[in-house]
């Protein structure tokens, strides 16, 4: 399963493999309530075929009545700005107060803009931070590598936008929790895999769309751990858990949790820390894991896991507007 980002990218790099032109739609300001987050895509063709999302349709109305016009630039990058009165937020569903800043850049079906597009997805697939710099006056791209990303940018002179990895799930154990779990992260768009090396388990999984893994835990973290990858153990066994915590602590993922009670989560603290985990990497350890919501239930703690790392994603955006551009 692709990202939203990834099947824009390549629905913008097949119609200019056809030889057809169009055009890449970016949320680049927000002000207010938006009903898109920043750096949100859109791939528009010449025969009005929409890729991805700026709004959730009116915005997408008014660029495809542009494109029948003949108003949409051609020369250019160009930058429209929707919500600019009560009048507008109603017509294009914004929020109440809600601006939207979206540059539009032209897309020819040159050499350059081929191979470039093909660049961003392949790093995307090979889950490589890339960042796009596109010069406003010229529309003009250009592409590097990075090891880290950072929020979108603009000025009156360019744009930087960073492309990161889609974020991933592996939890530790095919239950019935992590049947729910897996439930709701692969409609929140995160690729799922789930973990378990006892084959009766895997033998019931049942979740389509979820990557059924029967690697020992603490290979399967080494292999595809990585800063956007989550690990969550599941099982309640020790022999399984505690391996993938082993090896899940010493690596820099984005977030660690282990199932347990509080009683549960300090018996494991006090096992890991007796088998060489500092506690500078304890600290990592979300355990009892997920928001202390009350749940009881298997959906209602697939929940507060899954409320949790929205949490702590939102938190790491609101770092990453915060930061100087390197």
């Amino acid at each position: 399963m692709k990202t939203i980002d990834q099947l824009v990218l390549a629905a913008a790099s097949a119609f200019l493999q056809r030889g057809e032109s169009g055009w890449l739609c970016t949320v680049v300001k927000t002000f207010g309530a938006s009903p898109r987050p920043l750096g949100s895509m859109m791939a528009l063709d010449v025969d009005g075929n929409v890729h991805g999302s700026l709004s959730g349709g009116c915005i997408e109305d008014e660029l495809l009545a542009k494109l029948q016009a003949g108003e949409l630039a051609s020369a250019g990058p160009e930058l429209l700005e929707y919500g600019v009165s009560p009048e507008e937020n109603e017509r294009f569903g914004l929020p109440c107060g809600g601006r939207m800043h979206i540059l539009l850049e032209p897309l020819s079906p040159d050499k350059i803009r081929c191979e470039q597009l093909a660049e961003l997805n392949n790093a995307l697939a090979a889950r490589q931070p890339i960042r796009r710099v596109v010069t406003l006056m010229t529309g003009d791209w250009q592409l590097m590598t990075i090891n880290s990303c950072q929020a979108l940018q603009i000025d009156s002179n360019s744009l930087q936008q960073d492309f990161g990895p889609r974020f991933q799930l592996l939890l530790i154990g095919a239950n019935e929790l992590a049947r729910c779990i897996a439930e709701i992260a692969l409609a929140m768009d995160y690729r799922v895999m789930v973990c378990d090396p006892r084959e009766d388990r895997r033998s019931q999984w049942s979740v389509s769309g979820a990557e059924l893994l029967a690697d020992m835990p603490d290979d399967a973290v080494s292999q595809h751990g990585d800063s956007f990858t989550a690990v969550v153990t599941l099982t309640h066994d020790p022999r399984i858990d505690d391996m993938a915590l082993m090896q899940a602590l010493t690596q820099r993922l984005f977030y660690v949790g282990a199932l347990g009670s509080q009683r549960t989560s300090d018996k494991r603290r006090v096992r890991l820390k007796a088998l060489d985990i500092s506690d500078q990497q304890l600290q990592q350890l979300h355990a009892p894991v997920g928001l202390p919501i009350g749940s009881k239930s298997a959906m209602e703690i697939a929940l507060a896991i899954m409320a949790e790392l929205t949490q702590l994603r939102a938190l790491k955006r609101r770092a990453d507007l915060e930061a100087p551009i390197s």
